[in-house]
């Protein structure tokens, strides 16, 4: 049986390594890698990702989910989470696509479309909806411009157009109708995730919060925890431990600077919520990363 994404994966194989590849596409990365046994802690972009090959355990707080190239994710907000990928079961390595949402852009297709009274978003912004064949012809035709740079910036915009056309048209499309509103719980809640992480490494001020994204405490609380799981704080705690160990990865700094730099005021408390989200403590964690990346940490 032909698998209907061959087209897509010969693309992809003649344009992306291992790793993260950022495409000349704008916003279109391409992700090649290994299965392994964790969860990795990372942060999902308002995006929306296509495994081409493969699959993927998401948990965001208390919300499992798995997908595979028979579905696509859609996250409607930055949501720092944990994601497991798998490879293939003969082996062969997992490949994804993924697209980080515009909302002007989701905004400007949306107003082509029919009219709809769109309810207040329920549950944590991040969904799994059913592949179908029309996506697939409509994401082939985008990745098929990296085959042709100098088509890009005339053909990608139109591309892109019709894939958020697509989507919005999906089972998602209300959601997606959200993020495309400059009003709104949704709207209100994104302007509070980027002010904390413009503001990461200092101290929470829910006040500032508030006036950031417009809405009263109790409403503030209430919509943060329903779209994202976490409370504020615990959400500016989650970026700052992946940042943390980002800066640590990087192997320019040792444990207490770094746990000063993203907004800690005590190194042994950094060290113990670091332990408790990572399984280790910052710098044993790092060094178990680089031995499994190459079998020794540098130095």
């Amino acid at each position: 049986m032909t698998n209907p994404l061959s087209p897509h994966l010969e693309v992809v194989r003649r344009h992306a390594a291992i790793g993260l590849t950022d495409t000349p596409i704008p916003r279109l990365d391409i992700t090649v890698g290994r299965g392994n046994t964790d969860r990795a802690p990372c942060l999902y972009r308002s995006m929306v990702c296509f495994i081409l090959q493969g699959s993927k355990h998401v948990a965001i707080n208390d919300q499992l989910l798995s997908y595979d190239s028979s579905q696509y994710l859609i996250s409607a907000l930055d949501l720092p989470g944990t994601g497991q990928i798998l490879d293939e079961d003969d082996g062969r390595p997992y490949i994804a696509v993924s697209l980080v949402l515009d909302p002007a852009l989701m905004a400007d297709v949306a107003s082509t479309l029919p009219p709809m009274r769109d309810p207040e978003p329920q549950g944590v912004g991040v969904a799994i909806n059913p592949m179908t064949t029309t996506l697939r012809d409509t994401l082939l035709r985008l990745l098929s411009l990296l085959d042709s740079p100098g088509d890009i910036p005339a053909l990608a915009p139109m591309a892109e157009r019709e894939l958020l056309y697509r989507l919005l048209q999906g089972p998602q499309g209300r959601l997606l109708r959200q993020i495309a509103r400059p009003e709104g719980p949704l709207a209100q809640i994104r302007k509070a995730v980027a002010w904390i992480r413009d503001n990461c490494n200092k101290r929470l001020r829910i006040e500032a919060l508030c006036d950031a994204s417009g809405m009263s405490r109790a409403s503030l609380h209430r919509h943060f925890q329903a779209l994202t799981g976490l409370s504020p704080i615990q959400y500016q705690k989650q970026l700052r431990l992946q940042e943390a160990r980002q800066l640590l990865l990087a192997g320019d700094h040792n444990a207490s600077n770094v746990a000063f730099a993203v907004g800690y005021e005590s190194a042994s408390q950094f060290s113990r919520e670091y332990t408790r989200q990572f399984g280790a403590p910052p710098m044993r964690d790092i060094r178990n990363i680089w031995r499994a990346l190459d079998g020794a940490a540098p130095g």
